[in-house]
């Protein structure tokens, strides 16, 4: 009997041997991220998917509280060499991690994958292909991307007598539906209703400064933000606020929360708000629409690109680009698009059955989709990730009345270009 034990106790212990040498085999890949909530829980879902099919290869996630932190935390991790496998950026991180070698060349992956083809390559839309491309060469991949939406309150609109099919076109249209929806219904000076509400936001003003026709660089890497055009576009908000009075100030989601509320009748947002708000009733009809367009109807994009950081191990870098290929595929892009509401990063899932089901759900939201087909990007350059988290306290001060949108404006582009300055001095000292 104690012969048996002992037999069985080694058996035991030989296959867990085998079983412990069958996991290390398996490549680790760690990924850190910034994505939360609902749209966290279809990035895990993903994860787990491609792990599934992926016997060889398990991407492990790591989720950042923020992409401030995530962005310390990258740069802590470089400083150290101890930086995960693969990681979402900002086109503007990115520009850093390239001056200091520790990203992959994306293109040599490409080279030696037998199943990528140059008809995957022109299946990205080429403005997110563009914005990851730093000169000449693709370093990064699009992974969450988004652009500017609206929401409106379609009951609202009829209650008001105007087509809750149709959202306004263009800036003056806009301008005249907030008069229309601003109601002060006992006279007491005070609107219980408004057109809509602005947080003082970068992004929104970037798209209005691209619809004025202007622009954030010149061809010369010269900062733009106080051209004629860009004035024009903050005088607009400024004017809505301080001069309408169909808009009022809030702070980060408190204007969601009023527009569920039926506060305002109109939200700008980023298009995976819809996805956030749906956590709650929605007790209205609700409508949606891409942005009031003027002299062009250019909208930049935002959200990050993924990296894949130097390791030295050939077996991890191949899995992390095995996984941004799976991630980004047709299907992939495509479930990611319809359940999380960011942009698909190819062309062709547009046609896929997904998309097709979601888009006989929501009509409205193909006219945001084809904001991709004339989108744009900020800058690449390092300098304007400071830049712009600068720009927002200029502009507050002009939302606000403190100044005017000109003085605001030219004191912004004066920093802006300091900082393009001393990091130009910095890289030659």
């Amino acid at each position: 009997m104690r012969k048996f034990f002992i037999a069985v106790l080694m058996l035991i212990v030989l296959l867990a041997g085998c079983k412990s040498s069958v996991q290390s085999n398996k490549v680790k890949v760690i990924f850190w991220h910034g994505i939360s909530g609902p749209l966290g829980e279809t990035l895990n879902n993903m994860i787990g998917e491609f792990n599934k099919t992926h016997k060889d290869i398990e991407v492990i996630a790591n989720p950042i509280s923020s992409y401030n932190a995530l962005s310390q935390k990258l740069m802590a991790s470089i400083q150290a060499n101890n930086q995960p496998d693969i990681a979402q950026v900002y086109e503007s991180w990115t520009a850093k991690y390239i001056e200091a070698g520790v990203l992959c060349n994306l293109e040599d992956f490409m080279n030696a994958d037998t199943t990528w083809t140059k008809d995957n390559l022109e299946d990205i839309y080429p403005v997110f292909l563009k914005s990851n491309t730093f000169n000449d060469t693709i370093y990064s991949f699009p992974f969450n991307k988004s652009v500017r939406a609206y929401f409106y309150n379609k009951d609202a609109f009829y209650r008001a007598g105007l087509d809750p099919n149709h959202f306004p076109a263009n800036w003056d249209e806009y301008r005249s539906y907030c008069k229309i929806l601003t109601l002060d219904k006992n006279n007491d000076g005070k609107p219980e209703t408004y057109g809509t509400n602005f947080n003082v936001n970068e992004w929104q003003f970037i798209n209005l400064l691209y619809q004025a026709g202007g622009t954030i660089l010149d061809e010369k890497g010269k900062p733009q933000l106080n051209s004629p055009q860009a004035i024009e576009a903050l005088t607009f908000l400024t004017d809505l606020l301080n001069k309408d009075k169909t808009v009022y100030l809030v702070r980060e989601f408190e204007g969601q929360n009023d527009f569920l509320a039926g506060i305002v009748a109109m939200y700008e947002g980023s298009s995976v708000s819809i996805t956030h708000m749906r956590q709650q009733p929605i007790n209205f009809n609700i409508g949606y629409a891409p942005l009031p367009a003027y002299r062009t109807n250019k909208s930049s994009i935002s959200g990050t690109n993924i990296v894949i950081f130097k390791s030295g191990d050939e077996k991890r870098e191949r899995g992390a680009w095995e996984f941004i290929k799976w991630f980004t595929d047709t299907e992939q892009t495509a479930r990611w698009s319809a359940e999380t509401c960011y942009m698909p990063v190819r062309k062709s899932a547009m046609q896929s059955p997904v998309l097709q089901n979601f888009l006989k759900d929501y009509p409205q939201f193909q006219g945001i989709y084809d904001q991709l087909e004339t989108a744009v990007f900020e800058p690449q350059i390092s300098a304007w990730f400071k830049a712009r988290m600068e720009l927002k306290n200029y502009l507050e001060k002009a939302m606000r009345g403190i100044s005017t949108p000109k003085q605001a404006l030219d004191e912004m582009n004066q920093k802006f270009q300091a900082i393009i300055d001393e990091e130009k001095y910095l890289k030659n000292l």
